[in-house]
């Protein structure tokens, strides 16, 4: 079992920047690969951005790649989002998950654990 806690969210004006934490607890969290996604009022769920075990390789989806950065510190059992040039469509709950069979996947269903959330809005 592992448990997953985001935070960092919060209301920032168009332009700016956020930075999304999420602590791991329980299981070996340098086994899992690890993903954030969103969802917005009135949408489905999303992936934003993963990161893999082992080699830490970043892959972004495409509306945030050259804006957001993930990384993660096995140390802290912890992975980020740096969310930079934020524009009012990456308003959302942002939440962080983990993959404990897969390398790269931006599926949920490959996703085994979940956080509980965090509201990131972006005003104009």
């Amino acid at each position: 079992q592992v448990q997953l806690v985001e935070s960092g969210g919060g209301l920032v004006q168009a332009g700016g920047s956020l930075r999304l934490s999420c602590a791991a607890s329980g299981r070996t969290f340098s086994s899992y690969s690890m993903g954030w996604f969103r969802q917005a009022p009135g949408k489905e769920r999303e992936f934003v951005a993963g990161i893999t075990w082992g080699i830490s390789l970043p892959y972004y989806a495409d509306s945030v790649k050259g804006r957001f950065t993930i990384s993660r510190d096995n140390n802290k059992s912890t992975v980020y989002l740096q969310m930079n040039s934020l524009k009012p469509e990456d308003t959302a709950v942002y939440y962080c998950a983990a993959a404990g069979r897969a390398f790269t996947t931006a599926r949920e269903r490959d996703f085994d654990y979940w956080g509980q959330g965090t509201q990131v809005t972006v005003s104009s």
